[in-house]
């Protein structure tokens, strides 16, 4: 199953909630409803027999007497106002004195007859007494319109009452709903974020049910966790990727690095026409150094060696060890030719100043410098460190602690 064809946890908990809404909506409703029939049915049993007993009480004497009008006058007089849709009078020998219709009664027939049985039980007979002794009987015969009107405005009564609790139950629940289900999706668009994009500084909001706001803080405090190893894994990472490419004394690019960046520079100056520019240098009497002073002696050097160097440069510019007490410089962007010997004669300059030891002493440590500058000495980057290596040897032997150019290469 797809994600996209799988229900949503707000959907699912929303139709649960409306469904067990409905449910206990339509149970109260029938309940009620049948409470309600319960005992109108019972009140209008009632009210017919106290309508049948008065009757009763009235005729008495037209019966006794046997006066069929004003046995029919009285039963008019009250019949009228009451809800009843027919009465009759009997004598003892259960033979009619008088009877009363109402108007109307004859419309739906079916339906009165039904509404009828519904609420209520049948015909109420009720005996006729004087002095103890039976002397006729009436019998009643109730309206249903008026249970029937009295019936409806309850059902819409109930029915609205039910509409309203319904509506508040829905409204409720939503807000319910809503309380449960944005901690969640507050907790999947953090998860989401850091697995696909590691947005680890990402939490989640505090929420107000106890359960999901304890496991929005669990999943803070692993989101603090596995934030504190990204970061320690970036540091550990940034420091062999330092290591990888710097030489540990120094700090300055190894050679592996600088030939790479050699080559990129002059792959970038043979696409733009510019100059770039190798400084080969070498320590005039660095095994003199180590031999006089001791290797710790000799590393401080070649630490303070390496600071003066990247002293002289610009930020552009790269500086790297090759190895021992050799160190090259690449300086790109150059716009004459001559910027290379102005370095040069800088880093010259900076070196003439004696280091000191912690014993003390001064200790002098010259260089010897070629200069070549791509495209003039070489085509390539690694013919370009090939043609300085070659003009530093050229200065060592000159006299050392000097500068010298590279031979030119012939044009193509």
């Amino acid at each position: 199953m797809t994600r996209a064809s799988r229900p949503s946890l707000y959907g699912t908990l929303r139709r649960f909630h409306l469904s067990v809404a409905l449910i206990a909506v339509f149970t109260a409703g029938t309940t009620l409803t049948g409470l309600g029939l319960t005992a109108l049915r019972a009140y209008a049993d009632h009210n017919l027999r106290l309508v049948a007993r008065s009757i009763a009480y009235t005729v008495e004497a037209p019966i006794v007497f046997r006066d069929e009008a004003a046995a029919a006058e009285t039963l008019s007089m009250i019949a009228t106002g009451e809800d009843l849709t027919a009465v009759w009078i009997f004598d003892r020998d259960n033979q009619p004195v008088a009877s009363w219709h109402r108007h109307g009664s004859s419309r739906f027939p079916a339906l009165r007859q039904f509404v009828r049985d519904l609420l209520t039980s049948g015909p109420v007979d009720q005996p006729v007494f004087h002095q103890s002794q039976q002397v006729g009987s009436v019998r009643v015969v109730g309206d249903p319109v008026a249970l029937l009107h009295f019936l409806l405005k309850g059902m819409l009564g109930l029915m609205a009452c039910l509409l309203l609790t319904a509506v508040g139950a829905h409204y409720l629940s939503s807000r319910m709903l809503v309380h449960i289900i944005d901690p969640v999706r507050s907790l999947m668009r953090v998860a989401h974020a850091v697995r696909s994009e590691r947005a680890f500084g990402q939490r989640v909001p505090p929420a107000r049910i106890d359960e999901l706001n304890a496991l929005g803080e669990d999943f803070n405090v692993l989101l603090d966790e596995l934030e504190a190893w990204q970061g320690q894994l970036q540091h550990e990472n940034r420091s062999l990727a330092h290591r990888a490419t710097h030489d540990s004394l120094t700090g300055l690019l190894n050679r592996a690095a600088f030939t790479e960046a050699l080559d990129q520079a002059v792959r970038s100056a043979a696409a733009m026409g510019q100059r770039v520019a190798v400084l080969y240098l070498d320590s005039d009497d660095f095994k003199g150094i180590n031999d006089r002073h001791g290797h710790a002696v000799g590393d401080a050097v070649l630490v303070g060696i390496a600071q003066r160097i990247r002293a002289c440069l610009r930020e552009t510019d790269r500086a790297a060890r090759l190895g021992g007490d050799e160190f090259a410089v690449l300086l790109g962007t150059l716009r004459e030719t001559d910027d290379a010997v102005l370095t040069a004669k800088r880093i010259l300059a900076a070196m003439t100043e004696p280091f000191g030891t912690a014993s003390g002493e001064s200790i002098g440590a010259t260089l010897s410098i070629g200069v070549a500058v791509y495209p003039v000495h070489a085509r390539g980057g690694t013919a370009l460190l090939h043609a300085a290596d070659a003009a530093m040897y050229g200065a060592k032997r000159q006299s050392g602690a000097t500068w010298r150019y590279a031979e030119a290469v012939a044009p193509a």
